[in-house]
């Protein structure tokens, strides 16, 4: 979402996903027709018993209720016998059923009899209940006693009725749900069907979810329609080609930075983010000669004008600044070239306030950044800006190498004066699948609010906004796993325990950051709310928090 950069997903293609297509006959069925359907699955199980081989299976499938009424009309024919009959089966030496009925009746017509004598009759008996004794203990020593594999038969029997008893509940809970024609509910309840791996209810709730969202609707409309295709993403394994799982196609580069600047102008997340960076950094180096500020993720670089104007007019003159900007692959395709372009744009602003300027560009992963990439230099001042980046750093979760607090060890090593967070006050990271969309809805929803008021619901900027710069970040949280996921925010308890045991203490925030930005949300809508507690502050909208600013020594 608020990454200045549209977030991204490396998951393996895959083509595996075709059955929600073959559900669709499921979605055309009048209610009370599919109601009784669903609440009565011990009605649709073909019990179809077959030998390949010699050897004995039972199968059970849940038939379509075009192969329900198929077989109903069917005489029996096929694999499956018929069970009006009173006759008992039984197999022949090639594994072949023989009705013993019908058999029994063909040798009566024959007129076959068979006499046996007393003797031969007693010599079969013990020759019959000799092979029967050595068969039972045979039995015996590969599948147990008798009374196990009556006992396991029943567990079998009754862990099948109680499967088919809570997928009945489960159909009818559905059917209760669509009644109330409640989208987060429903929503809610289709994310926990794919946790379940109910796909029958999966498929039936999205065919109703399909019909209530829209691009141009109410907030929740909107999200509604992206956290879909995250579901069907996550399902069909299609995080890597996450443009085609949401229908639409890459922007240019001009696009994507024109979106992005956009998104910055109408809502004063990011403001909020750069303006309590630069004032905690202009605060810890007012002092200062020589200051060296490490970006990062420097983007576009915009976030740096405000302070080289701030340290221009410092009483004593501007000081010396070198900022090192480390990049990331969607903003350097937004600006359409390398970090020179960021490098040109600040050297002219600092030449038009006459502040002595450097600029050191770090073209890499912050994944793979070294203390020997940074070049510091003996006499500056330090400041370490991670702004809306950390979480997309892999931790202990996800790799034994655990970027996120590496980078913590590797940056309090270099002794900064002051080091900078803004992150999104979410909890993704290692939460389970459900609560994650959970947290996800109520998160997004926030947000997409806000944009509401903004923006006119069918205006075409706002739904590229949305869907080029929060709707792939939303689909990669819901739709992808393991270090696919890159979206993994943490929420702001956590991060202090990462920064206390890297070895950095709160630096304090000044009361002139949190008046000016209460100033900026003047020209915001009136629910957008700015608190500070525990030496933090919290830009919200209504009662969610959305973006939480801090700063370490």
């Amino acid at each position: 979402m608020l990454n200045h950069k549209v977030g991204y997903c490396r998951m393996q293609t895959s083509q595996n996903h075709g059955s929600l297509d073959g559900a669709a006959r499921f979605y055309h069925q009048p209610p009370d027709e599919l109601e009784s359907y669903l609440l009565a699955p011990s009605d649709n199980l073909d019990h179809c018993t077959s030998y390949e081989g010699g050897s004995h299976s039972t199968q059970f499938s849940v038939l379509t209720p075009e192969q329900h009424s198929t077989i109903e009309s069917s005489t029996g024919s096929g694999c499956c016998p018929s069970y009006n009959s009173p006759s008992t089966v039984s197999f022949s030496s090639n594994g072949s059923p023989i009705c013993q009925r019908d058999h029994l009746s063909d040798m009566n017509h024959s007129g076959y009899v068979h006499c046996y004598s007393d003797s031969s009759r007693s010599r079969s008996v013990d020759n019959d209940n000799e092979l029967e004794h050595k068969l039972r203990e045979l039995e015996n020593v590969m599948l147990g006693p008798e009374s196990q594999i009556f006992n396991a038969q029943n567990i079998t029997i009754s862990g099948a009725l109680n499967q088919n008893s809570l997928k009945a509940q489960s159909s009818k809970q559905a059917v209760e749900m669509i009644q109330t024609r409640n989208l987060k509910e429903i929503m809610v309840a289709c994310a926990k069907a794919v946790s379940d791996n109910d796909l029958l209810t999966y498929e039936w709730l999205m065919s109703e979810l399909r019909l209530m969202v829209s691009v141009c609707g109410e907030p929740l409309q909107r999200l509604a329609a992206y956290m879909l295709e995250g579901l069907v993403a996550r399902l069909s394994s299609s995080g890597s080609s996450i443009y085609k799982s949401l229908r639409c196609k890459e922007p240019t580069s001009d696009e994507l930075l024109s979106h992005m600047h956009f998104l910055y102008e109408i809502c004063p997340y990011f403001k909020f983010g750069y303006l309590s960076a630069n004032g905690a950094i202009a605060d810890a180096m007012k002092d200062e000669n020589r200051i060296h500020i490490i970006d990062f993720q420097i983007a576009q670089g915009i976030q740096w004008i405000t302070l080289i104007h701030a340290l221009a007019s410092q009483p004593g003159g501007p000081p010396h600044i070198r900022i090192t900007g480390i990049d990331d692959s969607t903003s350097a395709y937004a600006r359409g070239g390398g970090l020179e372009i960021v490098g040109q744009r600040l050297s002219i602003i600092a030449k038009s306030c006459k502040v002595p300027f450097e600029f050191h560009a770090v073209p890499v992963s912050a994944c793979i950044v070294q203390s020997e990439h940074l070049k510091v230099q003996p006499g500056e001042a330090l400041a370490v800006n991670f702004a809306l980046m950390l979480h997309h750093m892999p931790d202990e979760s996800v790799t034994t190498e655990n970027h996120r607090d590496r980078l913590l060890r590797m940056v309090k090593s270099l002794s900064p004066k002051v080091v900078t967070l803004i992150e999104q006050e979410s909890n993704t990271n290692t939460a389970p699948f459900f609560l994650r969309f959970r947290e996800t809805l109520d998160y997004y929803l926030a947000i997409f609010e806000s944009l509401d008021v903004a923006l006119p619901r069918d205006q075409k900027e706002r739904i590229n906004v949305e869907q080029f710069c929060l709707a792939r970040d939303i689909v990669n949280i819901i739709a992808c796993e393991g270090p696919d996921r890159v979206e993994r925010h943490e929420l702001l308890g956590k991060w202090r325990s990462r920064f206390s045991m890297a070895g950095f203490t709160p630096y304090p925030l000044s009361s002139f950051i949190n008046a000016t930005i209460k100033t900026l949300l003047e020209n915001y809508c009136e629910n957008y709310r700015l608190e500070e507690r525990d030496g933090a502050l919290y830009l919200g909208w209504k009662n969610k928090d959305i973006v939480a600013s801090c700063a370490w020594q």
